[in-house]
Parts: C-alpha cells; sequence; structure tokens
C-alpha cells in the first residue's frame, strides 16, 4: 500500500467516523502535505469498491465515507448541521414490487433518517 494510500486509511480509523472527502484530505495532509484531492477520492473510491467502506450520500450535502462495515447500520443526518450518526435498528427487510424492480438486482439497502439533531432544534 503506498503512503498515500495508507494515510487516507489512517484518517477513516475509529467508530461512528463519518468524513467527506474535504475532511479526510485536510487531516491526511497533516501526515502527507503533498497528498492531492484526486488521490484522496480515487482512494476513496477504490475502498468503496473494494467494500472496505461506504459511500453515504446525504442528501445536498457532500458524500460521506462510513468505515463501519462489518455491523449493518443505517444512518441518522441532521438537515441543517450535517452531523451524521450510525443507528441500529431491528433487522428489517424492505422489498420492491417486482414492477418497481426496473430491472435492477437488488444488492443492499440502506436508510438514510433525516432530522434536527438536539444542538440544531
Amino acid at each position: 500500500m503506498t503512503p498515500q494510500r495508507r494515510a487516507v486509511a489512517a484518517v477513516l480509523r475509529g467508530e461512528n467516523v463519518h468524513l467527506s472527502a474535504e475532511v479526510v484530505l485536510s487531516r491526511a495532509r497533516q501526515e502527507l502535505p503533498e497528498l492531492s484531492m484526486a488521490t484522496v477520492y480515487n482512494t476513496l473510491n477504490e475502498l468503496v469498491a473494494m467494500g472496505e467502506i461506504l459511500e453515504i450520500a446525504n442528501g445536498s450535502g457532500p458524500k460521506r465515507y462510513d468505515p463501519n462495515v462489518l455491523i449493518a447500520h443505517h444512518h441518522l443526518v441532521c438537515t441543517s448541521c450535517g452531523s451524521l450518526q450510525d443507528v441500529a435498528i431491528p433487522a428489517s427487510n424492505p422489498r420492491l414490487n417486482a414492477d418497481e424492480l426496473h430491472g435492477y438486482l437488488i444488492t443492499g439497502t440502506e436508510i438514510v433518517f433525516q432530522g434536527l439533531c438536539p444542538r440544531c432544534r
């Protein structure tokens, strides 16, 4: 693994980490000041493709990246400040009717709950 990829991966360690590419770049540059945004995006895309991290689209804000791939969970996002939390809800299996699939092969489900966090309320 290259030093650049190692720096990006190190930033994503920890529980309940949901960082944007910009924050990953800022933190990784503390170790490697020459790191580029293109390298961060390429590394994040590779990690997503390998199943090492999750990519979370939280509405109008930037995509966020979650290293918690071992425990099934969903997300709770504040529509005001953008804070993002993992939420473990009882296992449910939402399904689409055959006419709603539009030819897709479903490989996963992600639920994003939206609301106002305690600070923003």
